[in-house]
């Protein structure tokens, strides 16, 4: 079977590979021809999985699955939220993004996080929902080189390195994503024997 995985991210789309059956063929939008940014205007991180879902199935006419994550900070009232991409504006820049976060997060003693993300399958014109969370929290200062977005600053609890720091078949079997990818590939095992 073959699924287009509705991202131009080469990192997403390495994490996904590693966790997905291998009868199962993942194609990212590069693949398909798709070159355009896809339009992210939803105020919550669900709406964008379903906006770039619903735009490769209607456009492209292919099966897909696309996600969204955000970095959610407790004591922010949930910001970066849907905007953690851009949440120091345009362009995306995580090194902005983070240095913005530290800032926000000066001389505060709760720096509990998590992260959650949120897939959005369109398969055989039906629409399923997946969603991953991870609780941690935000160091003070960047640490290690692996990943990207966050990661350098997110220790997951129970750990005692960023996400950074781990490997990515580390970081895939226990992040957000890995976690809704997981729920995704039972969900396809159970379903059409992939």
């Amino acid at each position: 079977m073959k699924l287009v995985f509705a991202s131009s991210n080469i990192n997403k789309i390495k994490e996904i590979q590693l966790l997905v059956s291998s009868k199962l063929e993942i194609l990212s939008l590069n693949d398909i021809g798709c070159y355009e940014e896809i339009p992210e205007t939803a105020d919550t991180i669900e709406g964008n999985a379903i906006l770039k879902a619903n735009y490769v199935t209607q456009k492209y006419g292919y099966n897909c699955f696309a996600d969204d994550s955000g970095l959610e900070v407790e004591i922010l009232n949930g910001e970066p939220g849907v905007f953690s991409a851009r949440y120091a504006g345009e362009p995306k820049n995580d090194n902005n993004n983070i240095n913005k976060l530290l800032l926000n997060l000066k001389n505060e003693t709760n720096r509990k996080a998590n992260f959650k993300t949120v897939i959005c399958l369109n398969l055989y014109e039906n629409q399923n929902f997946f969603t991953g969370i991870i609780n941690g929290e935000i160091i003070e200062e960047k640490i290690g080189s692996n990943g990207f977005g966050y990661d350098s600053i997110f220790v997951a609890d129970g750990y005692n390195k960023t996400f950074a720091e781990l490997s990515i078949e580390e970081k895939s079997k226990i992040s957000h994503r890995g976690i809704a990818v997981k729920q995704l590939v039972e969900f396809l095992d159970r379903n059409f024997g992939l």
